[in-house]
């Protein structure tokens, strides 16, 4: 068992405590309270006085797929040799010894949704995974978490230079629209064929989009541009599926429209400069604009855009712009944890959730606090003694 006491408890569940205890057993947090009675059986952490929160999760970055330092031989982020390639798995191309799971860790950072790039319409599916680990297989908690789609000016970019479709945001759109009238095409025929007993032959290219048909996982819309994100709408409530507005750079200009969709927003790198048209509009008030429109938040690094260990930094900056202290670290914590659906985990300090924990010397988001210990899985994973 280990035991955490004497910190400020920062659940984020509404209910924090002052000076508390957290208890930790068989990798899921068994009790929280002002008061824990200390046994030989336990490992004992002294918080003196340090924030203790949830673990920090990372709603959408690359980790793994674009290694620390390596060049082409690291970097299996795009397959980007056609538009539609939603049978790739993340899971398939992740290297857990990339170097920026280390900072990653010194950063508070636990949990992270990695995955392919925005080359392609569609890349394949993400995944949402602990960052602690050698074997991927070991550090999973959801391998198939969405579905990676793309609109605006990557897909246009990287298929026109090679002079091929898409080279038009009505192409991008198209693309996907057909994609996915040949999935349910599919879908229908699989389903016939089980009912009357038939051999039905799986098509791999059309079997990875039934989740998403089935909206058991949303698809993860990479948008940046207004219109960009209005298509991403229009096209999920026309096949009506779920879906996450992924760097939502330009939301703030459409709140309203973004909160009748219902989805939810992940916004960012906001800490870039504006290295692309579509990025014009860049700012760290989209965050605060958007919630307080009633939009579910999260914020991102897009790691390796930003380096992942600076998350915190940048929710920091969206609470100076808006959003707000409280809000901005529900947006490292639990919200991504919701949007990513996963909450049931991680994401709060909650007796039966998973022990993943980080604790500071303070407010994570401000840039002289140190990480003191990250705890994944009631291990420690991090100790900066």
């Amino acid at each position: 068992m280990l035991l955490i006491k004497n910190g400020k408890i920062l659940t984020m569940t509404g209910k924090n405590l002052h000076n508390g205890c957290v208890l930790i057993k068989d990798k899921k947090i068994i009790e929280i309270n002002e008061t824990i009675e200390e046994t030989k059986l336990m490992t004992v952490i002294d918080a003196k006085g340090a924030w203790i929160m949830p673990g920090i999760i990372e709603a959408h970055c690359h980790i793994g797929l674009s290694e620390e330092g390596i060049r082409f031989e690291g970097d299996d982020i795009n397959e980007s040799t056609r538009p539609i390639t939603g049978h790739l798995r993340a899971i398939d191309a992740i290297n857990p010894l990339d170097q920026a799971f280390k900072d990653a860790i010194a950063g508070g950072i636990t949990s992270v949704m990695t995955g392919q790039g925005s080359a392609n319409v569609c890349g394949g599916k993400f995944l949402f995974m602990k960052t602690s680990g050698k074997c991927i297989d070991d550090m999973i908690v959801k391998d198939e978490a969405a579905m990676k789609v793309a609109f605006g000016e990557n897909p246009k970019r990287v298929y026109s230079s090679k002079q091929t479709t898409p080279s038009t945001r009505m192409a991008t759109a198209a693309i996907l629209r057909e994609a996915l009238y040949k999935a349910i095409n599919y879908k229908n025929k699989k389903e016939e064929a089980l009912q009357k007993g038939d051999y039905f032959e799986v098509d791999l290219k059309q079997e990875c989009f039934m989740d998403v048909l089935d909206k058991k996982i949303p698809l993860k819309a990479h948008a940046h541009r207004a219109d960009d994100i209005l298509t991403a709408i229009r096209l999920a409530k026309e096949f009506n599926l779920d879906m996450t507005l992924d760097h939502c750079t330009e939301g703030h200009l459409i709140p309203e429209y973004i909160k009748k969709s219902g989805f939810s927003a992940i916004v960012g790198p906001s800490l870039t400069n504006r290295s692309k048209v579509e990025l014009k509009n860049r700012t760290f008030k989209t965050a605060g604009v958007l919630n307080k429109y009633g939009v579910d938040v999260a914020i991102t690094t897009d790691h390796p855009v930003v380096p992942i260990q600076y998350l915190p930094i940048c929710a920091g900056f969206a609470a100076k712009e808006g959003l707000g202290i409280e809000e901005a670290l529900k947006a490292i914590t639990i919200n991504p944890a919701k949007i990513c659906g996963v909450e049931d985990m991680v994401g709060s300090i909650e007796v039966g959730k998973d022990a993943d924990i980080a604790i500071f010397t303070g407010n994570p988001m401000e840039v002289f606090s140190e990480t003191l210990y990250t705890i994944i899985d009631g291990n420690i994973v991090y100790s900066k003694e």
